[in-house]
């Protein structure tokens, strides 16, 4: 993190070519290094840049390359079902104009990319079942434009990315206020979908799941497997796409209908963020990593780790899930398709109250594409998952209505 913030400017419109100043010379370190970290993978790690154009727009007044850094460690048992992890490489000063100005940007993001740097270091060196890419984007505090541009290619390419996160100002538990609460990690989520259709729209608004988005089975995921006392972390799930005024690289995922969410420290000093370097009135401004906290970022490091091993060893979320509704009746008609895990052992069916935030009864089914329960579907919200053999659980799927 402290390299990232070295490079005086990291922000988009900043020099490409200059070896030492500018956001080329940070991303040609973290191509080295994530060039480095694969070299432990056995050649399971393929790391490349993801370039393109930006045409003029607003706050880019001239055609810029933007170029985002991609790491991707290929799945042993299943290589096509993806998840993603991000962090912003590029900073801004109080201009977000002003490319020539020094901005640090350590909370903003640097702490971010350190994170997925990390994570890369450390997983290259283990065999995971499905894929993972770690990916330091650039462009966000222009536009979000790196992040759109890869997620725009996975939806090209039709890839079935079953999972994104993005890590962006997870650097300070310190508040503006001087309050510390180093335990804590905000997890946005949105609740209905960014890219529901209008048909989709009707059938919600009939039968409801305003709160069972994909993105919200995501949240919920992770805070059963890494809100504990490995990571030392209380996972605090926020249902909102993100904070007010605010946007993030996880937003263009959404977009094209991939669940993500984003990762964000619990409180924020804005005299931290986007802030050109200075003392006023005896206060320091910018974006320094000298008001960064390194063990509560390795602690957020650890919760990605604990969300993405575990999203990644179990099986994927179950595809086709529906509730019957030809007649009336009484029970439950649930069905689904069987997943293609070599090491899928059954599926669970879970249950709620329509009031209640979180699931609250769950059923082994065991390996079976359909179940009836005796509770009225118009009274609790069900849901479906896949347990593999090592009794890893996948994400929540949400059944719709099927006549």
């Amino acid at each position: 993190m402290r390299r990232l913030a070295a490079f005086g400017t990291r922000h988009t419109l900043s020099a490409q070519d200059d070896p030492e100043r500018g956001i080329g010379a940070a991303r040609d370190w973290i191509l080295a290094e994530m060039r480095r970290h694969a070299g432990a993978a056995g050649g399971r790690m393929r790391v490349e840049l993801q370039s393109y154009v930006q045409e003029p727009g607003p706050r880019i007044p001239e055609p810029t390359r933007i170029t985002n850094v991609v790491a991707t460690l290929r799945g042993s048992a299943s290589p096509d079902r993806l998840y993603v992890v991000s962090g912003h490489y590029d900073s801004r000063a109080s201009d977000v104009m002003d490319f020539t100005s020094d901005a640090p940007g350590a909370d903003d993001d640097a702490s971010g990319v350190a994170v997925v740097m990390e994570l890369a270091r450390v997983m290259a060196r283990r065999r995971l079942g499905a894929t993972v890419v770690f990916a330091a984007v650039a462009g966000e505090e222009q536009g979000l434009f790196g992040a759109a541009h890869m997620a725009e290619q996975y939806k090209l390419r039709k890839a079935d990315v079953q999972g994104m996160f993005t890590n962006d100002i997870v650097g300070s538990p310190t508040a503006d206020d001087g309050t510390r609460d180093p335990r804590t990690i905000r997890l946005f989520a949105e609740g209905v979908p960014s890219s529901e259709t209008p048909e989709e729209a009707a059938v919600r608004r009939s039968v409801g799941g305003e709160n069972d988005s994909p993105s919200r089975q995501l949240a919920r995921f992770v805070r059963d497997v890494a809100d504990n006392d490995a990571t030392g972390m209380k996972v605090r799930v926020v249902h909102r796409r993100d904070r007010y005024l605010r946007g993030g690289d996880h937003i263009p995922f959404l977009e094209r209908a991939y669940p993500a969410a984003r990762f964000t420290e619990p409180a924020e000093d804005y005299a931290h963020q986007h802030q050109d370097v200075r003392v006023e009135d005896g206060k320091q401004y910018g974006d320094l990593p000298e008001f960064c906290d390194f063990p509560y970022i390795a602690r957020v490091a650890r919760v990605n780790a604990a969300a993405l091993w575990s999203l990644a060893q179990a099986p994927g979320t179950p595809r086709g899930a529906k509730i019957l509704t030809a007649a009336l009746t009484n029970d439950t008609e649930l069905v689904w398709e069987r997943g293609p895990e070599k090491d899928l052992a059954g599926y669970e069916v879970v249950w709620r109250e329509t009031t209640a935030s979180d699931w609250t009864h769950v059923i082994d089914v065991g390996d079976a594409t359909r179940h009836t329960v005796d509770l009225s579907k118009d009274n609790v919200f069900f849901g479906v998952r896949a347990v593999g053999r090592s009794g890893l659980r996948s994400p929540v799927a949400f059944p719709s209505p099927e006549r």
